[in-house]
C-alpha cells in the first residue's frame, strides 16, 4: 500500500524517504551523517535586567567527508511544500560551513545547488540519484584546486577527546582555511577571531593536525604573558602531553616537538639573554604567535627579531584587534587573514554577550575645574592655573570628590542588581586603582567584612593582587569579585564571569578598547552570564561609533599633498609596499619598546605608575578635595540589531521588532484568533526576544500578551485581564453548558484574570485547587463536557469570548 505522503510530518519525510536515499548513495550514517546540527546558539537579547535567547533553527542534515570536513547540506520540508521549499535555508547552512552543495527536499526527489558547476546552478534530481560520497568530495576538491601533495594533510583527523565537543562553524572555517593555506605553501597566515571566540583552541587544532599529518614536526606557541602561555599548555594544549615543554630559564630544548614560549623568555636586550639563537633558524617548522596585535607587530621591536631569525618557519599570527595604522600594520607582515570573526557575527550568532551601557556624566567632567588663584593641593603644591577637564582627572589631577563619587555609583549599580557580580575597574594608573580599591573598599564594609578580598587591586606591581587574578577569573571562586586595576587586566584575561566592566580611564586607542570590551564578551551559561555591564565614566563607549571598532580598518598611510595631487603617483602600490615607513606605537596604543624590552620575568606588561610624576605631559600630578561634584546625567543604550547602541525602551524595541513580524494589527489579530494555542505565539514572540515580564514592568503587569501587543505596537487601548474576564460573564454565553461545564470554565475564567491565557492552556490545570474539589481530570472531562476533544472545544470557545471585543 503506497504512503500517503502528504499527511507525513517534516520528521517522517527525512527518515522515510530523505535518509534513506542518502544512505543507499553510500553515505555512511556514523561518520558523514549528521542531523539536527546546530550552528548558531540564538543571539541573547537584553532589557532592564533581563536577558532571553533567540530560538535557532538547526540544519536537518549535513554531510561530511570525514568528521571535520563538511561538503554538503540537506534541507526537508513536508510533502505539501514545493520541492526546493527549503533551498535558501539550505543555502545559509552552507555559507556557514563553507561548503558549494545544497540540497532541498519534499521527499519526492531533490533540488541540487552546485556551486562547482555555475553552467547547471540548480537541478532537479532523483532520490534514487543523490551523489555518492566519492562524487561530492571529487567535485570538491577540483572546486578547491587541492593537489595530491595537499590531500593527505587536509584530510589529517581533528583532535577528538570523545566528549562530544566539535569545533563551531567558525572556528571550523578558521581551521580548514589555515591547514589549506599552509598546505598550499602560505607560509605567513593572519586569523582575525573576536576576543572569547577560541582563538587558542582553534590553534590547537590547527597544529594538531599539521602535527599528526607529519607537516610540521617542531612548532612554536609564542605569547607575551605568562597567564596565557599557563592558561594554553593546561587547557587548549593538554592533549600534547610530553610532547610539549614550557621554555623555563631561557633554555631551549631540543628534546620536545611543541614549545610554548614568552617572548621574555627568548630573547632580551643583552646577547646572551637570546635564547632563540641556541637551536638553528630552521628549527621550528611553525611558530603560532598569540596576541600578534601587540608586541610582535611592530617593526623595530625586540620581539619582531624572533619571527625574522625563524624566518623559514610558517607563521600564523593570532589576533581579535588587527592593528592598521600610519605606523604598525598586521597585514604588511602575515598577509591579509585569511579568515575573519567579529564581535558583531558572534553577539548576532549567539555565541558571544551583548552589552547594555550606562554612561554617567559628571558635572565636573562636562564643565572643568579650575584652581582659585594661588590655590593648593594636599602636597602644598601650588597647582597650574589653567581649566582641567575629563581627560586630566585622575592623570594630572586627582579630585577625592571625584573618585569618591565613581565608587559610590559603582557600588549602588551593584547593590541594585548583583553585590556578587565580577566586576573590573579600568583607572588611569596604578594610584588610581589603589585610590579606587579603597573608596569601594569604605562603601562596602558590609562585603568587605564577610571576605576582605571583595575588592582588590590587580595590578602589575602588586603581587598580593596578582595572586588573585586566577580566583578572580575562575567561576567557581566568589572572591574576589570587584578588581581595580590600569593595565594588567586589559588582555590575557579569561574572564568568562565577569558582568560589569567600569571604564573610568580615558581610552584613545581602539585596539586598546576593543580588548578591553572583550573582557566581558564571554557567554557562560552555567553561571547565567549571558551579557554584560558597561558603565561609562569617560565617554569611552562613543568609540562604539567608529566605523573600525567592529571591522578590519583600512590601512592609513603618510603621505603629503604634493604626493596625492601628483597624477603620476601611484598611491596603490604606495598603499601595497611593505617598506613605507613605520614609526614607533603611540604610547596608548601599546607599551613602549623599553618596557616591552624588559618587561617583568612573569610575563606581565608592567602598569605604568605615575602616582608622583606624569612623565607625558612633564607636570606633577595634583590632588584636591573639597570640590562638589554631582552626577548630572545617566544614559542607559542597549546593543541593537543592527550592531549599534541606540537608547530605547523594551517598549520601543518590542514595537521595531513586532513591526517586521506582522505588517497590521489585522494580521496580528488574525494570527492570535486562529491559533489553537495562544502559548504557541507567546512563545514564538519570545525567541524573537520580547521578554514579557519587561514589557509588563514598563506598560502594566495586569495587561496579557495579547494586550501589552496591541497598546504597545498598534496604540490600542488596553483591556486588563480583569475586565476581559468580566466582559465574558456579563454575555451570559456559559448558559449553554452543564452546571458542571459552567463550575470548570468560571473558574477557568478567573485563573485567566489572575495569570493570563496560559492558565488555561495549562495541560495541568486540572490537577490543582479549585478544581480537585470536583473530582480527577478524566472525571471532569467526562463528566462536564463528554469527550475530551468536547473539552478541547469547549477552551477554545472560551477563548474566543476572552478576545471578542477585538
Amino acid at each position: 500500500m503506497a504512503i500517503d505522503k502528504s499527511r507525513l510530518t517534516e520528521s517522517d519525510i527525512i527518515s522515510k524517504f530523505i535518509l534513506p536515499a542518502i544512505k543507499q548513495a553510500g553515505w555512511d550514517d556514523m561518520t558523514q551523517i549528521r542531523q539536527e546540527v546546530k550552528l548558531r546558539d540564538g543571539k541573547v537579547v537584553v532589557r532592564g535586567q533581563a536577558a532571553a535567547r533567540k530560538k535557532v533553527k538547526s540544519a536537518d542534515i549535513a554531510l561530511y567527508h570525514k568528521p571535520g570536513l563538511p561538503l554538503a547540506v540537506v534541507e526537508a520540508k513536508a510533502n505539501q511544500h514545493e520541492i526546493g521549499k527549503g533551498m535558501q535555508q539550505a543555502l545559509d547552512y552552507a555559507r556557514l560551513l563553507d561548503v558549494p552543495f545544497a540540497f532541498a527536499s519534499n521527499g519526492d526527489g531533490f533540488v541540487f545547488h552546485d556551486k562547482t558547476n555555475p553552467a547547471a546552478l540548480e537541478t532537479e534530481i532523483r532520490l534514487e540519484d543523490f551523489p555518492t560520497p566519492a562524487q561530492l568530495w571529487q567535485k570538491f576538491c577540483e572546486w578547491k584546486g587541492y593537489t595530491e601533495q595537499q590531500l593527505p594533510i587536509i584530510t589529517q583527523d581533528y583532535y577528538d577527546d570523545g566528549s562530544g565537543k566539535s569545533p563551531r562553524y567558525y572556528q571550523l572555517q578558521a581551521i580548514n582555511k589555515s591547514v589549506e593555506a599552509i598546505s598550499a605553501g602560505q607560509d605567513r597566515v593572519l586569523l582575525v577571531m573576536a576576543t572569547g571566540t577560541g582563538k587558542t583552541y582553534t590553534a590547537f587544532q590547527i597544529i594538531w593536525r599539521l602535527w599528526k599529518a607529519k607537516s610540521k614536526k617542531r612548532i612554536l606557541f609564542l605569547a607575551d604573558r605568562n597567564v596565557l602561555v599557563d592558561q594554553t599548555k593546561t587547557n587548549d594544549f593538554q592533549p600534547f602531553g610530553s610532547a610539549m615543554t614550557k621554555v623555563t630559564k631561557r633554555t631551549v630544548d631540543p628534546a620536545y616537538e611543541i614549545h610554548l614560549a614568552l617572548y621574555q623568555a627568548l630573547t632580551g636586550p643583552e646577547e646572551h639573554q637570546k635564547a632563540y639563537k641556541q637551536v638553528d633558524p630552521d628549527f621550528f617548522d611553525l611558530i603560532v604567535i598569540d596576541e600578534c596585535h601587540r608586541g610582535s607587530a611592530a617593526e623595530d621591536s625586540a620581539w619582531r627579531e624572533i619571527l625574522e631569525y625563524f624566518n623559514s618557519a610558517t607563521q600564523i599570527g593570532l589576533t581579535a584587534t588587527p592593528k592598521e595604522t600610519d605606523e604598525v600594520s598586521n597585514t604588511d607582515y602575515f598577509g591579509e587573514p585569511v579568515y575573519t570573526y567579529s564581535l558583531k557575527e558572534g553577539i548576532e550568532d549567539g555565541f558571544l554577550a551583548p552589552y547594555k551601557v550606562v554612561r554617567v556624566d559628571l558635572d565636573v567632567d562636562l564643565q572643568g575645574w579650575r584652581p582659585t588663584k594661588g590655590q593648593t593641593d594636599k602636597h602644598g603644591e601650588a597647582i597650574d592655573d589653567r581649566i582641567y577637564n575629563q581627560k586630566d582627572f585622575d592623570r594630572t589631577l586627582v579630585i577625592d570628590e571625584r573618585t569618591e563619587l565613581v565608587a559610590q555609583t559603582i557600588t549602588s549599580y551593584l547593590k541594585r542588581t548583583d553585590p556578587m557580580a565580577k566586576t573590573i575597574v579600568f583607572c588611569n594608573d596604578i594610584d588610581h586603582a589603589e585610590r579606587m580599591r579603597r573608596a569601594l573598599v569604605n562603601l562596602n564594609p558590609d562585603q568587605v567584612a564577610k571576605n576582605e578580598k571583595y575588592v582588590m587591586k590587580i595590578t602589575g606591581d602588586d603581587e598580593l593582587g596578582k595572586a588573585q587574578l586566577d580566583n578572580f577569573i575562575n567561576p567557581k571562586k566568589p572572591y574576589p569579585v570587584i578588581a581595580t586595576t590600569s593595565e594588567l587586566m586589559t588582555t590575557g584575561v579569561d574572564a568568562k564571569t565577569c558582568k560589569l566592566v567600569v571604564l573610568d580611564q580615558s581610552i584613545q586607542s581602539m585596539t586598546k578598547f576593543k580588548q578591553i570590551i572583550g573582557r566581558g564578551t564571554r557567554i557562560d551559561d552555567r553561571y547565567n552570564k549571558l551579557w554584560f555591564t558597561i558603565l561609562d565614566f569617560k565617554k569611552d563607549t562613543e568609540l562604539f561609533a567608529d566605523e573600525r571598532f567592529d571591522g578590519i580598518p583600512e590601512k592609513v598611510i603618510n603621505t603629503d599633498p604634493e604626493t596625492v595631487n601628483n597624477e603620476d603617483s601611484d598611491l596603490d602600490d604606495l598603499l601595497n609596499d611593505p617598506s613605507s615607513e613605520e614609526a614607533d606605537i603611540t604610547a596608548d596604543e601599546e607599551p613602549g619598546k623599553s618596557e616591552r624590552d624588559h618587561s617583568d620575568r612573569t610575563g606581565t606588561q608592567a602598569d605604568s605608575d605615575t602616582s608622583d610624576f606624569d612623565e607625558e605631559n612633564k607636570v606633577r600630578k595634583f590632588h584636591v578635595n573639597g570640590v562638589t561634584v554631582k552626577a548630572i546625567a545617566e544614559r542607559v543604550q542597549y546593543y541593537d540589531t543592527d550592531g549599534k547602541l541606540v537608547t530605547e525602551s523594551f517598549r520601543d524595541y518590542t514595537r521595531k521588532t513586532l513591526a517586521r513580524q506582522f505588517s497590521s494589527l489585522d494580521e496580528f489579530i488574525k494570527k492570535w484568533q486562529s491559533a489553537e494555542r495562544k502559548q504557541a505565539i507567546i512563545e514564538e514572540l519570545e525567541n524573537e526576544g520580547i521578554l514579557w515580564d519587561v514589557l509588563a514592568d514598563e506598560v502594566g503587569k495586569d495587561l496579557d500578551p495579547f494586550d501589552l501587543i496591541c497598546h504597545v505596537v498598534y496604540d490600542q487601548p488596553p483591556l486588563t485581564r480583569k475586565e476581559r474576564a468580566e466582559n465574558v460573564k456579563k454575555r451570559n454565553y456559559f448558559t449553554k453548558y452543564s452546571d458542571t461545564a459552567q463550575t470548570v470554565l468560571n473558574s477557568l475564567l478567573e485563573k485567566y484574570a489572575d495569570a493570563g491565557v496560559q492558565e488555561i492552556e495549562n495541560k495541568n490545570v486540572l490537577k490543582v485547587a479549585p478544581f480537585t474539589a470536583i473530582g480527577r481530570p478524566i472525571e471532569i472531562v467526562k463528566k462536564g463536557f463528554g469527550k475530551p476533544a468536547d473539552y478541547e472545544q469547549a477552551i477554545s470557545e472560551l477563548e474566543a469570548e476572552i478576545y471578542r471585543s477585538a
